[in-house]
C-alpha cells in the first residue's frame, strides 16, 4: 500500500471514540471488468532546472487555489542515532525566521494573505513544505518559499522554542498506549539501525540538538539537487517554470550527490523468527507482524504486486476477512505493505480478545499459507483491486492541496518517473506476480511479531513467543 498502511487506521479506530472513513462497501465478487478502461494518467509536468531542482506542475483551473509545495529527500533514512529526529526538528524551524524577513522584505506584507494552509510534515523518506492560497499569491508563496529554504536564520531563541514543541510531540506519542506496539515492531525487525526507521526522533537527541547540527542538515540536504518543488492548482505551467527559475535557479547545486556521500544504512535481513510482549493498559489484544518487503529500486515489480494483493485480501468479501473476522477470531485485521526505497515494511495487524488470541493467531497464519494457492482469490477479485486502487487515485486527485503531498511522497521514495507509469503497471499485474511476491517475502520468510495488551489480558491470553511467531 502507498503512502499509509491500514492498519494504523484500525489502531486509531480502537483508540478514538470516532469511527475512521466511510462504512466499507461490499463489491459483488461476479463483477467482471469493462473490456476496454480509459488509461487515467496524471496529468502532471516535469522538468529540472540547471541545478537539479525537479518542478513538477499540476494544472486544474477548476479553482482559484494554487498550492506550492518543497520537498526534500530528508527524514528517518539519513538518521544516524546522534540526528535521530533532527530532520523532524528542522521541519519546525523551517517557517521561522529567515534572510527576508531579516531584511525586511516590502513582499512580506503579503504573507497574511496566504492565509489558507501552510504546513509541513516529516516521514521516513521525505520532509514537506507547502503554502495553499489564492493564485493571485502564487508568486509570493513561491517567493517566500525560496527564502525559508535558502536563508534560515536559525535564532537561538525560536529554536529552543521548537525544541520544546517537539519534545511535547514525543511526549503526546509515548502517552499513547499504541505508540509501542508499532515502535516496538519497527525497532526490532530494524534492529541495526532502528534511528532509520524512527521520524519523531527521541526526547535525548532532540534536547541535545544545536544550531549546528541544522546547518548540517541543511548543508547536506537542502539542495536543489536533493529537493522538488510541486506547483499544483490554478497555474499555467510555463509561469510556473519561470517562477522557479526566478527564485530557485541560482540556488547553488551540492556538488556531490548526499546520498553518494551519505549512503542509505544497509539493514541486514532477518535471520529468524522473534515474537515480543508488550504490556500496556489496552482492552484489547493487538497484534502485529512484520516482514522485510521489496525496496524501490530493486524490485519495483513486487512494489505493484504488494498494492495490488493487499487491496484483494482487504476486502470485506475476501476470504481472508470471512475465515477472520466474520468467523468472530477477529474484531479487525490488515494485511499492508508501505512502499519505501530503504526497504519498505510488510505488516500485518490483528486485532481481537484475550480468550480467541491464540485461535487467531493460528488461523492468521493458516490463511498466509494459502495465500499463492489456486483459487484463494478469484480473477474478478484481482481485476476489482486494480479498479480501487486506480479509482482511489481519481478521487484524491479532486483535492489538490492534499494531492501534492502524494506527488511529493512519490518523487522522494520512488522518483516521479515510477508514479507517471503506476496505473499502467498495475494493470499489468497478474495472479503469477502476486504470488512470487507472497513468496518472495512472505511465506516460510523470518518475521517479527508483536503483541500488545494489558497485563490482565495476558494471563488470559497466555501468548508465548512461540505462538506469535506460529511455531
Amino acid at each position: 500500500m502507498k503512502k499509509f498502511l491500514v492498519s494504523s487506521l484500525i489502531i486509531l479506530s480502537l483508540w478514538s471514540n470516532f469511527a475512521i472513513g466511510q462504512p466499507a462497501v461490499k463489491l459483488p465478487a461476479a463483477v467482471k471488468p469493462a473490456a476496454a478502461k480509459p488509461e487515467y494518467k496524471v496529468p502532471f509536468v516535469n522538468r529540472k532546472l540547471a541545478n537539479g531542482l525537479e518542478v513538477i506542475v499540476y494544472p486544474d483551473s477548476a479553482v482559484p487555489i494554487v498550492t506550492v509545495e518543497l520537498d526534500v529527500r530528508n527524514g528517518s533514512f539519513t538518521e544516524p542515532p546522534e540526528l535521530n529526529g533532527l530532520s523532524h526538528l528542522y521541519e519546525h524551524m523551517f517557517f521561522k525566521s529567515n534572510g527576508a524577513i531579516l531584511r525586511k522584505e516590502q513582499y512580506l506584507r503579503d504573507i497574511g494573505q496566504l492565509g489558507i494552509t501552510y504546513n509541513g510534515s516529516t516521514r521516513e523518506e521525505v520532509v514537506n513544505y507547502y503554502f495553499s492560497t489564492t493564485k493571485q499569491y502564487l508568486d509570493t508563496a513561491v517567493r517566500f518559499m525560496s527564502d525559508a529554504t535558502r536563508s534560515p536564520l536559525f535564532d537561538e531563541d525560536e529554536f529552543a522554542r521548537e525544541k520544546e514543541v517537539v519534545i511535547g510531540e514525543i511526549d503526546r506519542n509515548e502517552s499513547n498506549p499504541f505508540f509501542y506496539l508499532n515502535r516496538t515492531l519497527m525497532d526490532k525487525m530494524f534492529s541495526k539501525y532502528p534511528t532509520r526507521k524512527n521520524p519523531l526522533g527521541t526526547r535525548e537527541t532532540v534536547a541535545s540538538a544545536t544550531t549546528a547540527k541544522m546547518r548540517t542538515i541543511q548543508g547536506r540536504y537542502y539542495v536543489p539537487n536533493n529537493s522538488a518543488l510541486i506547483i499544483a492548482g490554478d497555474v499555467d505551467p510555463a509561469n510556473a517554470y519561470k517562477l522557479a527559475e526566478q527564485y530557485f535557479g541560482d540556488w547553488q547545486a551540492r556538488p556531490v550527490d548526499p546520498f553518494t556521500e551519505f549512503p542509505l544504512a544497509e539493514h541486514p535481513p532477518l535471520t529468524k523468527s522473534d515474537g515480543y510482549i508488550v504490556e500496556q493498559p489496552v482492552q484489547n489484544v493487538l497484534i502485529q507482524i512484520g516482514w522485510h518487503g521489496p525496496s524501490i529500486g530493486k524490485d519495483n515489480a513486487a512494489t505493484y504486486a504488494a498494492d495490488v494483493f493487499s487491496y484483494i485480501i482487504t476486502q470485506p468479501d475476501s476470504r481472508f476477512e470471512r475465515n477472520l473476522v466474520d468467523s468472530g477470531l477477529a474484531t479487525g485485521v490488515d494485511f499492508g505493505y508501505y512502499t519505501q526505497r530503504n526497504i519498505g515494511p510488510i505488516v500485518v495487524t490483528l486485532v481481537t480478545s484475550p480468550d480467541k488470541a491464540k485461535a487467531a493467531l493460528k488461523a492468521l497464519y493458516a490463511e498466509m499459507a494459502q495465500f499463492d494457492k489456486p483459487g484463494y482469490f478469484t480473477d474478478a477479485e484481482l481485476a476489482n483491486a486494480k479498479t480501487i486502487l486506480e479509482s482511489r487515485d481519481l478521487f484524491d486527485r479532486e483535492k489538490l492541496t492534499e494531492y501534492v503531498h502524494t506527488l511529493g511522497f512519490w518523487w522522494s521514495s520512488t522518483g516521479i518517473e515510477y508514479f507517471r507509469g503506476y496505473h499502467q503497471n498495475l494493470r499489468a499485474i497478474t495472479r503469477d506476480d502476486t504470488n512470487r511476491y507472497i513468496r518472495t517475502y512472505v511465506q516460510g520468510k523470518p518475521h517479527v511479531s508483536v503483541a500488545l495488551l494489558s497485563h490482565e489480558s495476558q494471563t488470559v491470553a497466555k501468548l508465548t513467543p512461540e505462538d506469535l511467531t506460529g511455531n
